[in-house]
């Protein structure tokens, strides 16, 4: 059998089950999709949202990519974004890190990735150059990439926080809010490093005036 003809059955196996406990299960999600929460998280297949914090499916709209990053020129994120703001109407937005990164780690040294993820590493470079008087004080590596993975989350949830599509809902609809957290992979628990209450004032650079 190939790796991925067990994927099917498995499928098979876990959609019998569903049905035997809830003849109704999928006929509800066909129908309706009311998630209060946005995820944003990492592409490491060791940090599945639904698993980790113990929700169903139809409770987490989720996006994800190398290190959890929300770039301002990524239309994919964006798409999703604007999405879950104004069509779901999410109340939360969840940026979602883990300790352990390999996009993290990749972006403290200097090795050539060629360059697609060259480009994509370079942000979190930027994250880096920001904080490097703290960072480059911590000793440890793995010490060192532990605060990079917070740090890098906090400017992703600040990244939130510049676009028109947050800005404008703050304005209309008091939501959402911002929540940055740490998924630690050696306990399994989650971490909130960061948050930021609708309306929270930042930079007036990047403030909208005419919402």
């Amino acid at each position: 059998m190939q790796s991925y003809e067990k994927l099917l059955l498995e499928n098979k196996a876990w959609a019998q089950e569903k049905i035997q406990d809830d003849p109704m299960y999928f006929d509800r999600l066909a129908h309706i999709q009311t998630p209060e929460f946005l995820w944003i998280g990492c592409s490491d297949s060791r940090v599945p949202a639904n698993e980790i914090t113990g929700t169903q499916p139809g409770e987490i709209f989720v996006h994800r990519n190398i290190a959890n990053m929300v770039i301002h020129t990524d239309v994919n994120l964006l798409s999703v974004l604007e999405y879950a703001v104004v069509h779901l109407k999410v109340k939360h937005i969840i940026v979602c890190g883990h300790y352990g990164c390999g996009g993290v780690n990749a972006s403290m040294g200097n090795h050539d990735y060629k360059q697609v993820l060259n480009m994509w590493i370079r942000n979190i470079k930027d994250v880096y150059r920001l904080h490097r008087e703290e960072l480059d004080a911590i000793e440890s590596q793995e010490e060192r990439s532990n605060r990079l993975v917070e740090l890098n989350v906090r400017e992703q949830v600040m990244h939130l926080a510049k676009t028109s599509i947050i800005q404008r809902a703050w304005k209309h609809t008091q939501k959402p809010h911002l929540h940055g957290w740490v998924y630690g992979l050696k306990d399994g628990i989650i971490k909130p490093v960061f948050e930021m209450e609708a309306g929270t004032h930042i930079d007036p650079l990047y403030e909208y005036d005419d919402l």
